[in-house]
């Protein structure tokens, strides 16, 4: 697939090793934000990624996958080593994590003037880095449209009150938000992840979307929410399910045209046909991963055979 879009990324870049009972650590390259730069590439999409890599190995497994794919790399030069995390499966395939992270963006004019801007983890929370990320989306916003996942790393997340004041500072610069239940669940404990996304709502987005595993996911509009069940599967793990459904999401509103500058008053008029069919190229890319080991999404062939058997 070819178009005129351009898709910036920013955030960071993570080596996963997982660990598995009994078996050598694998080295997977990882990080929410490249995982999302990952697959828009792999789904035909024009991408950059503005992220940090060390001159190390890790590094270089990292750059090497995402330009095989077609992601351009473009790192600001910092020398820290390449950021990493410890990844456990348990039987369910379910993967926590230990991370070790400096995240020390530099300020400065991304690399070209994008139609939509991606961020969202580690990245937008970690400072002094997250300063840098979020004056990038304010720079840019008035000429591109903005997506936000916050993917919380509760490990990273530092100081509560103030991890859901920068949360909520970048969902309302957003266009597009994505959340799973369970960082919802961190961020306002104890309340339903529907009223949290309504809230959200008003403050900015034109569509909040919330992930629920293996129940599916909903789209909340003005409108009223739609959902979808989440397709049927068997589990190697669940590394990078959240970014896949992120990048499936990127990829089906820019083939209705729903990204970029001229895009943004046709996703305030959002139709629940059209939702309900971003969500299940969402659904179907996270359950093309889920059924592999690693952050692994599905090419565009793949999500076409996901979407037949939806």
């Amino acid at each position: 697939m070819t178009d005129r879009l351009d898709l910036l990324v920013i955030g960071e870049c993570v080596a996963d090793i997982v660990r598995l009972p009994g078996a050598a650590d694998q080295v997977h390259p990882g990080g929410s934000p490249a995982n999302v730069a990952y697959g828009l590439a792999r789904l035909g999409r024009n991408t950059t990624l503005l992220t940090q890599l060390g001159p190390d190995d890790n590094g270089r497994l990292i750059r090497n996958r995402l330009t095989a794919a077609g992601v351009e790399v473009r790192s600001d030069g910092a020398t820290a080593p390449t950021p990493s995390a410890a990844v456990t499966l348990d039987d369910g395939g379910r993967a926590t994590y230990v991370f070790e992270i400096t995240w020390t963006l530099a300020p400065g004019t991304p690399p070209r003037s994008p139609h939509h801007v991606h961020t969202g983890s580690v990245a937008a929370v970690m400072e002094p880095g997250a300063a840098s990320v979020l004056a990038g989306v304010k720079a840019l916003r008035e000429s591109a449209t903005v997506s936000y996942d916050p993917n919380v790393r509760p490990e990273l997340m530092g100081d509560h009150a103030t991890a859901v004041r920068g949360v909520e500072r970048l969902v309302a610069l957003s266009d597009v938000v994505k959340a799973s239940d369970e960082d919802l669940e961190w961020l306002y404990p104890g309340e339903a992840p529907e009223d949290v996304a309504e809230r959200w709502l008003a403050t900015g987005p034109a569509v909040v979307l919330v992930t629920r595993g293996g129940d599916g996911a909903l789209a909340v509009l003005p409108g009223g929410p739609v959902a979808v069940g989440a397709p049927r599967t068997d589990v190697v793990d669940t590394v990078g399910a959240g970014d896949a459904f992120m990048s499936g999401t990127l990829h089906a509103l820019a083939s209705h045209g729903l990204l970029g500058p001229d895009g943004r008053e046709r996703l305030r008029a959002l139709d629940r046909a059209t939702v309900t069919d971003v969500l299940r190229h969402a659904a179907a890319s996270a359950a093309v991963t889920v059924a592999r080991a690693g952050a692994n999404p599905p090419d565009e062939p793949e999500l076409r055979a996901a979407l037949a058997r939806f």
